[in-house]
């Protein structure tokens, strides 16, 4: 099973944002991160959950890490959101690991989810049991 891991979608104004920045990349869209992770290679085939108002809200599949010229790293993603039932997550610096039990599953195609709810908001009435 391939690890994932989450990281804050940083300068979104919002979902779709994030999903043009993907999309304008042809083949690889990159981040920057200082430490390359540990598990890296157990990562490649994973996705990173992008973390978008305290709510997990879409993926994208990891291709590969490479090393900067300046010596840092770039997380190598493919150019694409798939979207995913949206699930409350603090935010945090930088990027975590994400088990694939704790993942949200993938949206089906068509499938409406209706208004999402602000994260914080879904974790409070989660832990409600209202939601």
């Amino acid at each position: 099973m391939p690890v994932h891991m989450t990281k804050i979608a940083f300068r979104s104004e919002s979902v779709e944002s994030l999903r043009h920045w993907l999309e304008s990349h042809d083949s690889v869209a990159r981040l920057t991160t200082k430490n390359r992770p540990t598990r890296y290679e157990e990562m490649v085939g994973g996705s990173l959950y992008w973390i978008h108002q305290h709510a997990i809200v879409g993926r994208s599949p990891i291709l590969g890490f490479e090393k900067t010229p300046e010596g840092r790293w770039w997380i190598e993603l493919a150019p694409e959101l798939v979207g995913v039932k949206p699930k409350p997550k603090r935010a945090h610096q930088g990027w975590r690991y994400l088990k694939e039990e704790d993942a949200p599953r993938d949206l089906e195609d068509g499938e409406d989810i209706g208004d999402v709810l602000p994260g914080k908001l879904m974790g409070k009435l989660s832990r409600l049991g209202l939601v």
